[in-house]
Order: C-alpha cells, then sequence, then structure tokens
C-alpha cells in the first residue's frame, strides 16, 4: 500500500515508520509538510495518491495551548480537517490521533468511546474540534485516542523521570491523576491492526491497567534499579499549571474488545519491554 503519514519524527511516528517500512511504499512527512497549509496537503496527497493517510502529526504542548490558542487550533483542529479533505477527495481512510484530554477527567470510572467529550483546556477543545471535523468530512476515518504516551524519542514522562532521577535524589510527582501509560511501539502495533480493516469510528487505544503519575514515577526507577531515589507525592493544585489537568484519563478500549480484538498487554509489561528488548 502507498501510505502517508505526517507527523513521522515523533515517537508514534517514527514507531509506524519502523513497523511498516519494508511491507509498504511509506511517504513520511515531518516538518517538510505542514497539515495547516490546505493548498500544500492538497497538492502532495493529489501527487502521492496514498491509499491510507495516517495523521500523527498535532500540536501538544498542553500548558503552551493556552496562550497559543490559534497555533492550537491551526494544528489540531485545521490540519486534521486539510487531511479529512484530501482523504475525501481520494476516496482513501485517514487515521488521525486524538487524546484523553477531550474529557474532563470527572468521571469516576473510566471514558468509553461512547461518552460525552467535555475538554476542561485548550489543548481538548482543539482535539476534539480535530475530531469533529474529521467526522463531519471523511466518512472513512479511524480516530485514535490515546493517552500517557512514551516511545523511543521525544520527549515524554519516562525520559523526564530518568533525567531528573540523574540529577537529585528526590522527586516530587503529582499522585491525584490517573491514566493508562501507553507504550508507543504497542499504540502503533494497534493502529495497523486496524487501519485496514473497514471498522471506521473511534477507539480508545492504551496499555492496559492505570497508576497515577507519581506511582508511575516509582515504576520507572525500579525498572532502571534507581529504588534509592525518593519520590515523594504532591497535589495536581500545588503544581501551578496554565492548563487544567485530567484527574481521571483511564480510557476504556471498550471499542477493539467489542470488534475482538485482546486488550493491548498491561502498562507494566510495555514498561519491561521499552527497558528490555525494544529498547535502542
Amino acid at each position: 500500500m502507498k501510505i502517508l503519514i505526517t507527523g513521522a519524527e515523533g515517537q508514534l511516528g517514527r514507531d509506524l515508520v519502523a513497523a511498516l517500512g519494508g511491507n509498504h511504499d511509506l511517504y513520511p512527512f515531518d516538518l517538510d509538510l505542514d497539515i495547516t497549509d490546505g493548498a500544500a496537503v492538497w497538492h502532495k496527497t493529489q501527487d502521492i495518491k496514498p491509499e491510507i493517510i495516517i495523521n500523527c502529526a498535532a500540536y501538544t504542548d498542553v500548558d503552551g495551548c493556552e496562550t497559543n490558542v490559534d497555533a492550537a487550533y491551526l494544528a489540531n483542529a485545521v490540519g486534521p480537517q486539510n487531511l479529512a479533505l484530501a482523504a475525501k477527495d481520494l476516496s482513501v481512510p485517514l487515521v488521525t490521533i486524538s487524546t484523553d484530554y477531550v474529557f474532563d477527567g470527572t468521571k469516576a470510572t473510566p471514558y468509553d468511546e461512547f461518552d460525552t467529550m467535555n475538554p476542561a483546556g485548550v489543548y481538548g477543545r482543539s482535539k476534539m474540534a480535530g475530531e469533529i471535523l474529521t467526522r463531519n468530512i471523511c466518512p472513512e476515518h479511524y480516530i485514535i485516542r490515546t493517552a500517557w504516551l512514551y516511545g523511543r524519542t521525544g520527549k515524554n514522562f519516562v525520559k523526564t523521570i530518568l533525567k531528573l532521577a540523574e540529577e537529585r535524589d528526590e522527586l516530587t510527582v503529582v499522585d491525584d491523576q490517573i491514566g493508562s501509560p501507553t507504550y508507543s511501539v504497542d499504540l502503533a502495533g494497534r493502529i495497523i491492526e486496524l487501519m485496514t480493516t473497514g471498522w471506521y469510528g473511534t477507539y480508545h487505544v492504551t496499555n492496559s491497567g492505570n497508576a497515577s503519575w507519581y506511582e508511575f514515577a516509582k515504576e520507572i526507577l525500579k525498572a532502571v534499579g534507581k529504588e534509592g531515589v525518593n519520590v515523594r507525592p504532591m497535589k495536581t493544585k500545588d503544581l501551578d499549571r496554565p492548563a487544567p489537568r485530567p484527574a481521571n484519563s483511564v480510557l476504556d478500549n471498550r471499542m477493539t474488545r467489542l470488534r475482538g480484538l485482546a486488550d493491548l498487554r498491561d502498562y507494566h509489561q510495555a514498561l519491561a519491554a521499552y527497558f528490555g528488548s525494544d529498547r535502542p
């Protein structure tokens, strides 16, 4: 298949390129294709005529979105809109990545795909807008919501904790936000499973199990033998960050389960793989 991938240099994009390379005719783009430029997207897709488009490009600086509102909506709403228009014109599927931040995090149980979106901040609102535009324009779509993503490349929580542990003997991490840490390799694998099924719609894709950021930090340090670093819990309100954070980011992967797909491995197993055989 001819597959066009945007955001190909991000942690998920790189894992998709690695997993798909050799079996497909890949057209990976990063900063060399500005998805907010509708004309550029149209010309590139008309030239390549991909059989599927995967959008991993986004503005993911949650706090930055609060002050750069137009930039957030350009990347997270207009960008997917441009790709949806291109996919519709070519009559090909579009895969686009969304987030747990489309929910406000106040639900007492995990969020499934049928829960009503109610984002609390600009990042979540811009991603919700991207979802709505994608659904309205391109019938052949896979909207993949994920959460707490980490991978081999780019910035993520795992790398931050390891870096801080090299510099300090004590870390302070919030313990009142819970989610499902998700390994980008596992997310990429599930996207590849879904993208040719014709089961268009919205899917939650995270590793199984859940933890607070505090508990996840302790698991990371345990995995690399740095249990001597003291980790103290703190509350979100004491962070004093511009953007609100969902207290509950746990996503129920109901739709993949209903489609007969096995749940992704537990996040402990995924973390072990990250530090084991999967580690570059």
